[in-house]
């Protein structure tokens, strides 16, 4: 009979106190029974399906089908000459207004863009994932 106690506590100071445990469970409340709240479900939001934004989503996704295939979306984008349909960094965003409109711009707008290209340069070839 003392043998497997002393095996017991042998392998209790081994694995921790926590797994073989002799003393009886006893649990951590005083035996008083808590109420559980449970959160009521939030009440559903009101939403206008018909705003401006909602109502003319997708508005040119058929102009292929229905133009007859002569207008493109992009076409239709109304901005800046040297933005239009084209995606890059500020830094090419300001090499391509240069180019396109450079010659029709104030002396010192022109003056501030040549500031921006130059600066944009010097980091864009001292930083970052561009060297």
């Amino acid at each position: 009979m003392a043998a497997p106690w002393l095996l017991l506590t042998a392998a209790r100071g081994l694995v921790g106190r926590s797994f073989f445990s002799l003393q009886p469970f006893r649990p951590s409340t005083s035996g008083i029974p808590h109420l559980i709240r449970v959160k009521e479900p939030p009440n559903p939001k009101t939403v206008d399906r018909w705003t401006e934004k909602r109502a003319l989503f997708g508005i040119y996704d058929n102009i292929g089908i229905l133009g007859d295939f002569v207008a493109h979306p992009k076409d239709l984008i109304v901005g800046p000459q040297w933005l239009r349909g084209w995606r890059g960094n500020e830094l090419q965003r300001c090499i391509r207004k240069k180019k396109m409109v450079g010659d029709r711009m104030f002396v010192e707008d022109y003056k501030n863009l040549n500031k921006r290209i130059k600066f944009l340069y010097k980091r864009f070839n001292r930083t970052g994932k561009h060297r």
